[in-house]
């Protein structure tokens, strides 16, 4: 009768493994921030909010994921910049309310641990959280030997920002003839993969189209609060899932609506490909996609110019695409 092991049913003793730990513990310290307590490899995190660098804090929270994106990666064969998407995808929802982000956490889930791919992801994840300013305290490393195909994995992300109490965004402050400024995305960040994975081959996702695909989500981060530092800004948008028809209404307003002035921004060629490659509707490409916008602030047509000079020292084109007027929903 064979003798079975954890290690021969699929699932290696990972948090017995020095060198693994010391790979994890040197990541999660390069993410180091004011607030941090405790064992980078203890059972829970500790933080200091008091330390957060905010009077008054409230503590706000996001938890996303990748989504189909992820095989893109695995048709490239790179793992590394995966996790800079999974931390933008939670970051730049908190900042949304006006919060830092100060701590992240990782869900790391597969089949059959491969060392070298899980490092790799978690080097994106490190990255990540060095540019959006917030602390790696922690994960889980899931291998579900049976469950997940062969070293394909999934991957989730949890942040905690704060803000102070007296500065919250709430989109509450939104008045007629106020600004929409979109800020330039860095292509489809980590939305709509699914409907892009049926419109091109596995060749296409595997070459240089894929390549394309694969560029991480951008940061936002220090760029907007940047801004909000010298401007009040009285919403901020995240073109996610939904893009415009779905996300803009939901800070404005009763009464309000958003009008989007199509032409004006440049929708880079890659957008234009999947259209016609397609045959998608406007209207289905500008609820699926963020057609070059990744974030829209809402303020004054008085601090638009201000806030563009902030932003291209960031390196971040931005482009007036729309104002709010009376009524409802979103027109483009």
């Amino acid at each position: 009768m064979n003798s079975w092991t954890y290690e021969k049913a699929g699932g290696p003793h990972l948090k017995g493994d020095p060198a693994y730990n010391r790979q994890i513990t040197k990541l999660i310290r390069s993410t180091r921030r004011p607030g941090v307590l405790g064992n980078e490899t203890g059972f829970a995190a500790l933080f200091d909010v008091k330390k957060s660098g905010v009077r008054d804090p409230l503590l706000v929270s996001s938890t996303d994921g990748v989504g189909t994106k992820l095989e893109i990666a695995r048709l490239q064969g790179r793992h590394d910049t995966i996790g800079i998407d999974l931390v933008a995808m939670c970051v730049n929802d908190i900042i949304t309310t006006g919060a830092k982000p100060i701590f992240f956490l990782d869900y790391f889930a597969t089949g059959k641990f491969d060392s070298k791919m899980t490092r790799e992801v978690l080097k994106g994840i490190a990255a990540g959280c060095r540019e959006a300013g917030c602390a790696l305290v922690g994960g889980e490393t899931a291998v579900m030997a049976g469950f997940y195909d062969g070293t394909r994995y999934d991957l989730a992300g949890f942040a905690v920002g704060a803000v102070d109490r007296r500065k919250i965004i709430s989109g509450q402050q939104i008045r007629r003839g106020d600004a929409l400024l979109g800020l330039a995305s860095s292509g489809f960040h980590s939305n709509g993969f699914s409907l892009l994975r049926k419109i091109f081959s596995r060749a296409d996702l595997s070459g240089k189209l894929g390549r394309e695909l694969l560029t991480p989500t951008r940061l936002y981060v220090k760029p907007v609060l940047s801004v909000l530092a010298k401007i009040p800004l009285k919403g901020i948008v995240n073109i996610t899932g939904g893009g415009f028809y779905d996300n803009l209404p939901r800070i404005l307003p009763k009464g309000l609506g958003a009008v989007i002035d199509r032409g004006s921004w440049p929708v880079p060629k890659l957008f234009e490909r999947v259209q016609d490659s397609g045959n998608i509707s406007d209207f289905e490409m500008h609820r699926t996609f963020n057609m070059g916008i990744g974030m829209a602030l809402v303020l004054e047509i008085s601090g638009v110019r201000r806030a563009q000079q902030i932003l291209k020292r960031f390196g971040i084109d931005a482009w007036v695409i729309g104002e709010i007027k009376k009524g409802k929903g979103v027109t483009i």
